[in-house]
């Protein structure tokens, strides 16, 4: 049985529960002969406050800015895990990370750490994605950027769906050496690895603009994932020393101020291509993290950051642009979660999911657009590493973490001050039984050495 609702739950106990609403809510509709490109960007380490449209106080954002006052800009959207691999392999399923093998990688390592064992480390090539999904309904599809899904053939881009690759395998890279932290050459187009010289911000959106302005009959699905503000902090110009992978310590504001500053210009180029090539209004634009931020992020108002399941870990940035489909301007109270995005690309493209491999993602489009109200949602996290599991429910938040759980209230303190659980024993206990049952569906945890 699956788990029950908050809100059957609140009325059997006599409550009542009121849904915020979408500001600026206007029903509107996607035209029937509509084109139906989709452009997803997903950024690394990109903290919930480090837009200037989220809070960020030091530094402005003018074309993210822009992204969200011509779309929808969320307030309360989550990364699946506080950590790369199993976000990104949720995204790629639309299915929670823990139901795939490579979603208990947390995250995959760099390529020298498994030896002859990493060929089996890596999303299963049978696996329907959301690149495979959009191929079969048409599209034309790449992935540029970083993919961290897997090391060995088998494993890559190419396999899983896309027409084209070029970016990285690995978690992180030199920006301009592109190697790992083992110091092996780390870039790839398709399944080769090249050399290419410069900043590897610039390269990645060089290649999105070559991608967006070609002549096609048939649509495009384009996954752009800059692997920046991950570290190394190395700025795009040699204004400062640049760090090694192995030195996770080092960096500086400046540094991440120089990395975002021109990960916003770039993205405005690839914006501003699709305006060019006449696409701008028939292309579903999304983007949003894969986790929480670190240690240069704007995570305010939030708790902690990457790698844990309070707030600052996995609550993320998250814009949709769709002109004239979903409103401008506007702001939504909706949750939302990793996986939705899949079921929203796919639904905007015309695709189905594989009825054996259901989404744990919901379309967000009939939300968005304002033909639905805002939906209740359950979220669920379990994050090994740090022996951490989550809930969120409406405006309450269950986290164990090791021995102690606790209990939020969100609406009243985001920041994960105030805990509940002896106020309100019965909310702990129902939400507690309700991550047990979901995690009885997924995979067991990943066993240690």
């Amino acid at each position: 049985m699956p788990p029950i609702s908050r809100r059957d739950f609140v009325r059997a106990l006599g409550g009542s529960l009121a849904l915020a609403g979408l500001s600026g809510q206007v029903t509107f509709s996607a035209p029937a002969e509509r084109k139906r490109p989709n452009l997803f960007i997903l950024t690394d380490d990109f903290g919930y406050g480090d837009l200037s449209c989220y809070g960020r106080p030091d530094y402005t954002t003018p074309n993210l800015d822009a992204l969200a006052a011509q779309g929808t800009r969320l307030s309360d959207a989550y990364a699946a895990a506080p950590l790369c691999t199993p976000t990104r392999a949720a995204f790629m399923t639309g299915r929670d990370p823990q139901r795939t093998s490579v979603g208990l990688e947390e995250p995959i390592q760099f390529k020298k750490f498994y030896g002859e064992a990493v060929d089996t480390v890596g999303l299963d090539p049978e696996h329907p994605t959301v690149a495979s999904l959009l191929k079969g309904a048409g599209y034309e599809t790449a992935l540029l950027g970083k993919w961290h899904l897997g090391y060995a053939p088998q494993f890559s881009p190419n396999h899983h769906g896309f027409d084209e690759f070029f970016g990285i395998l690995s978690g992180g890279v030199d920006y301009y050496a592109h190697t790992d932290g083992d110091g092996t050459p780390d870039l790839f187009k398709n399944d080769m690895p090249v050399a290419r010289q410069g900043y590897l911000t610039d390269l990645l959106t060089e290649r999105a603009v070559e991608y967006v302005s070609r002549r096609r009959s048939n649509p495009f699905y384009l996954s752009l994932y800059y692997n920046a503000p991950h570290w190394p902090w190395d700025t795009p110009t040699f204004d400062e020393p640049a760090f090694g992978l192995g030195d996770a310590g080092g960096g500086s504001l400046a540094a991440y101020t120089a990395m975002m500053k021109n990960l916003d210009t770039n993205i405005g180029k690839v914006l501003a291509a699709l305006r060019a090539n006449g696409l701008e209004d028939d292309t579903l634009v999304v983007f949003t993290s894969d986790n929480g931020g670190e240690r240069f992020s704007y995570n305010w108002p939030l708790a902690r950051g990457k790698s844990d399941l309070r707030e600052g870990g996995v609550r993320v940035p998250a814009i949709v642009r769709w002109p004239g489909v979903v409103p401008a301007g506007a702001v939504s109270a909706q949750l939302a979660i990793t996986m939705d995005w899949t079921a929203t690309l796919l639904s905007a493209g015309g695709a189905q999911a594989d009825p054996d491999f259901p989404l744990d993602g919901e379309n967000l489009l009939p939300v968005l657009t304002g033909s639905e109200a805002v939906q209740e949602r359950t979220f669920f996290w379990r994050f090994a590493t740090a022996d951490q599991d989550a809930v969120r429910q409406g405006p309450w938040k269950y986290l164990r973490e090791g021995e102690r759980q606790y209990l939020f209230n969100l609406a009243e303190d985001v920041r994960e001050q105030a805990d509940y659980r002896e106020l309100e024993p019965e909310l702990l206990t129902w939400l507690r039984g309700q991550f047990k049952s979901w995690n009885e569906t997924l995979l067991p945890k990943k066993a240690t050495t």
